[in-house]
């Protein structure tokens, strides 16, 4: 009978949070080095030779401190990025209006709102007001990147820009954008 195959323990970074083999093709491999010195030295001897002993311990207390202090202090600066697993950084997606105007059919359009919900406006009262003041449909929709957008019936791509800013004072006609021709385009 064949013998069960023992279970590999992984040795997770505790920075980046890759498996320890893999930090140096990461995006902080800097940060990591004084984590690897200390927690997996036999994974890269060369750290051991190119740090000094004293070097290394100075640095990874700074990392510990840094680490326990930043939940607590208020010094820390708060980032406006977001770390996912395996290094990726998501960051905070910036207050804008996008406006396109898509073309169907040949002669029918869609206008196409993105990004109102960012300035706290709930989309689907944003879609009743809009439908009224243009007399045409106006439906909240999930866009192609899993957000959800207005889509209003026919070509009102300019004329709404005035009617958003005087609507919702906090969207202010600066953070309003068209794309044409696949660039995006301000507003003002």
């Amino acid at each position: 009978m064949a013998e069960k195959p023992e279970q590999v323990r992984v040795l997770y970074c505790a920075v980046c949070g890759l498996p320890a083999e893999y930090c140096e093709f990461g995006p902080d491999f800097e940060k990591c080095k004084p984590w690897l010195i200390q927690n997996a030295p036999d994974l890269y001897p060369d750290l051991l030779t190119d740090a000094d002993g004293k070097e290394a311990d100075k640095v990874a207390d700074q990392l510990q401190s840094t680490t326990i202090s930043s939940g607590a202090s208020s010094t820390s600066q708060p980032e406006d990025v977001k770390r996912l697993p395996g290094g990726k950084i998501k960051k905070k997606e910036k207050q804008e209006v996008v406006i396109e105007k898509v073309v169907r059919n040949k002669r029918k359009c869609i206008t196409t709102v993105k990004g109102l919900d960012l300035f706290g406006i709930k989309l689907g009262e944003a879609a009743k007001k809009l439908g009224k003041k243009f007399a045409t449909g106006a439906s909240v929709v999930k866009g192609p990147t899993d957000k959800e957008q207005i889509d209003v019936q026919g070509d009102i791509a300019y004329d709404i820009v005035e009617f958003i800013t005087e609507t919702w004072p906090d969207v202010s006609e600066t953070a309003i954008f068209f794309i044409e021709d696949g660039r995006k385009v301000p507003a003002a």
